[in-house]
């Protein structure tokens, strides 16, 4: 199916999403997970009006990269090893799994530019799962004081695969609650108010429980 359709009915979910809650539609960026896809098909988002793009390996999102350059705004949202930083800093806007001090060390050293970055937490505590647990996040924050290369502006998390909404619910709202005690914290470089969670298959409970960036694969591009 063209992502032009595909967007169309996520728009529609979020809208329905935010109308129920609240919510300014305005307020919920979509990015297209593009790891399986093609450069064309990337290419596809773009001219269908979403502008970020997400990769998960350094890799992928070299390629794409040079491909597409700046007309995208780039996230990387897997897994960073700290060796792999000097690959992918200076094409990313925003990195999605900082879990670590010793990742932030890296990201301080190489970059040029101060990158946005989400903080990983493992709210569910499936052990399959990367991330701080809730327990960790604010100690670690607070070890960011003094980072000029990086702005933390917000949380990020992946719920569990399942069909029980309830759970789902919890997990997106316990990462709202961090979120806030966050803020509370009033860190210059830690303004925190940004909540990356939601993917194709949980989003519209996510919009529901405050989600501002949504991480959509399957139900946006598809899979080739």
């Amino acid at each position: 199916m063209p992502v032009r359709d595909n967007l169309a009915t996520i728009r529609d979910n979020i809208e329905a999403a935010c109308r129920r809650t609240g919510r300014d539609p305005a307020s919920v960026r979509i990015i297209a997970v593009t790891k399986y896809v093609s450069v064309e098909r990337a290419k596809e988002a773009l001219a269908a009006g979403v502008v970020d793009l997400g990769e998960n390996r350094d890799d992928g999102l070299l390629q794409k990269y040079e491909a597409i350059g700046r007309e995208a705004t780039w996230h990387f949202i897997g897994t960073l090893q700290s060796r792999k930083v000097k690959n992918i800093i200076d094409k990313v806007d925003y990195i999605h799994s900082l879990d670590r001090l010793s990742l932030a060390r890296e990201i301080e050293k190489r970059a040029t530019k101060r990158i946005k970055c989400f903080v990983q937490v493992n709210v569910s505590g499936e052990e399959t799962k990367h991330g701080l647990s809730k327990e960790e996040v604010i100690p670690f924050v607070e070890q960011l004081r003094d980072f000029t290369k990086i702005e933390v502006v917000g949380l990020m998390t992946m719920a569990p695969y399942t069909d029980d909404e309830q759970l789902l619910r919890q997990c997106f709202r316990q990462l709202k609650q961090l979120q806030q005690h966050v803020q509370a914290l009033h860190i210059a470089n830690v303004r925190c108010t940004e909540l990356s969670m939601g993917m194709s298959n949980d989003y519209v409970i996510a919009v529901e429980e405050g989600a501002t960036f949504l991480r959509l694969g399957t139900s946006l591009v598809g899979e080739e």
